[in-house]
């Protein structure tokens, strides 16, 4: 298996727990995170080296990277695994999974590529890499079903494992928040590549707010150790007097279910965002090379997966020079103020929700297991 970032480690370490519930003989190696490793996992190789993201921000790193995929193809042609599963990071693992199917060796996606949104041309390099795809989003099985790639809809895990109606007060407590206080949940990104762009951009937009609204409380998951110390030299430098803000390693689950609304990087997290029905703002900053091929690649007007899955622009998007400390602070200010808006967000959140709760590892498995065995899923 290989997993590149925070969010891929979470749904394998779904997966891995559902299979060994069933095979306890299975064994895991290749690139994953604590989470998978938690769970017997053998790491060949740090997490961290694959979580990169936008192509100039890719540059610096792709010689590393560029490695790491010879010597694990290497390895992993002269000593087969029964199995291979890439977990998103589709420009690493999809050429690495089309190589090993190439011999023999099957090779399963877990999370759609978003061919639906940008790149689109991606899908005949997908059926030439993939035995067979695992998509999280209901409108993706159609895609790959009519490019005959052999898919199932298993649904998104953290919808399984999020409850339906966050408790606000409990997920307050375990975290010692103040009470009284108005909470906002910041989330830059999980990766040392987005916090390079946001982390100033987080702390100034959270220094406005706090001179201008009474009463108010920060909270801050950051993923790992690089990137909370990236978050604190910015706030040394660009926060003035000290934020009223509880920085958190771990517990972006329950700093979302605390929060009374969030600032969010695109991503992964968004979508969390929604599942803890947190109204929400989302922003993006990336360098400008990067930013401008996307826009040209781009097929949606909106980028948040909560918007995409909406249908409409549901939640305020502001993305790279849109992305200021006085806009974001006045759209979340805004929202703040605006009741109808908070609610028509929740309310939608729960039908995303409910389209989303699928019992996703348990359906990863099942399709897994009939690859395994050589059948059809």
């Amino acid at each position: 298996m290989v997993a590149g970032e925070a969010s891929g480690d979470l749904l394998a370490a779904h997966l891995i727990a559902a299979l060994q519930a069933r095979r306890p003989a299975l064994r895991f190696n290749g690139i994953g995170g604590p989470k998978m490793q938690a769970l017997g996992f053998s790491a060949d190789y740090p997490m961290e080296k694959l979580a990169v993201r936008g192509y100039v921000e890719v540059l610096r790193q792709l010689p590393e990277i560029m490695e790491i995929r010879k010597a694990l193809v290497t390895r992993l042609l002269a000593d087969p695994p029964d199995l291979f599963i890439g977990v998103d990071a589709p420009d690493f693992n999809l050429d690495l999974e089309r190589r090993l199917k190439r011999a023999g060796i099957p090779a399963v996606h877990y999370v759609s590529p978003s061919i639906w949104a940008w790149r689109p041309w991606r899908i005949r390099k997908i059926a030439r890499s993939v035995t067979h795809m695992l998509a999280l989003f209901p409108f993706e099985a159609s895609l790959y079903e009519r490019a005959g790639i052999a898919v199932t809809y298993v649904g998104h895990p953290l919808a399984d494992v999020i409850p339906l109606e966050p408790d606000k007060e409990e997920a307050r407590a375990q975290l010692r928040l103040p009470r009284g206080k108005r909470v906002i949940a910041l989330l830059p990104g999980s990766r040392k590549s987005e916090l390079q762009y946001m982390a100033e951009l987080f702390v100034k937009t959270a220094r406005r707010l706090d001179e201008e609204i009474k009463d108010i409380h920060f909270v801050c998951p950051m993923a790992t150790r690089e990137t909370r110390d990236m978050f604190e030299d910015a706030q040394r430098h660009h926060a003035g007097s000290e934020l009223p803000l509880t920085l958190l390693f771990g517990h972006s689950h329950e700093a979302l279910a605390a929060a009374d609304l969030a600032l969010v990087a695109s991503g992964t997290a968004t979508l969390e965002a929604a599942l803890f029905k947190t109204p929400m703002v989302i922003t993006y900053r990336m360098s400008a090379i990067t930013a401008a091929l996307m826009r040209r690649m781009r097929r949606l007007p909106y980028v948040g997966l909560p918007n995409i899955l909406a249908g409409e622009f549901l939640v305020p998007e502001l993305l790279q020079e849109q992305a200021t400390p006085g806009a974001l602070s006045a759209a979340l200010i805004a929202l703040m103020q605006d009741g109808e808006a908070q609610r028509r967000q929740i309310q939608k959140f729960r039908e995303i929700h409910a389209s989303l709760r699928q019992n996703a590892a348990e359906k990863a498995a099942d399709a897994v297991l009939a690859v395994l065995d050589g059948g059809h899923a």
